[in-house]
């Protein structure tokens, strides 16, 4: 579940690295995913603006994209990429068996 903190975490994450370089990854649905570098433009309360390299064209994404991973951005630190959220850990869920 996401809590309102998790939003806000990444709300205040993103705002410090706009005008980053970003790789934003997707997918477009039947076994088709994209992925493309990008910048962060700007951030609003609800929403943050990407703009493509390839296309020279601006896109918004919500911040609860990123949390439900409908997209995944990796930032550029100088050397690599890594990501803005970290991977999910699978854990196993227990039955109780009576």
């Amino acid at each position: 579940m996401i809590c309102k903190t998790d939003i806000l975490n990444l709300k205040s994450d993103i705002l410090d690295k706009v005008g980053q370089k970003i790789i934003v990854k997707g997918s477009l649905g039947r076994s088709k995913a994209f992925e493309k570098e990008a910048t962060i433009e700007k951030a609003y309360p609800n929403i943050f603006v990407v703009k493509y390299e390839e296309n020279d064209r601006n896109v918004t994404y919500s911040y609860t994209d990123v949390l439900t991973r409908t997209v995944e951005v990796e930032v550029f630190d100088g050397n690599s990429y890594s990501p803005l959220i970290p991977p999910v850990m699978e854990t196993k869920d227990k039955k109780n068996i009576l």
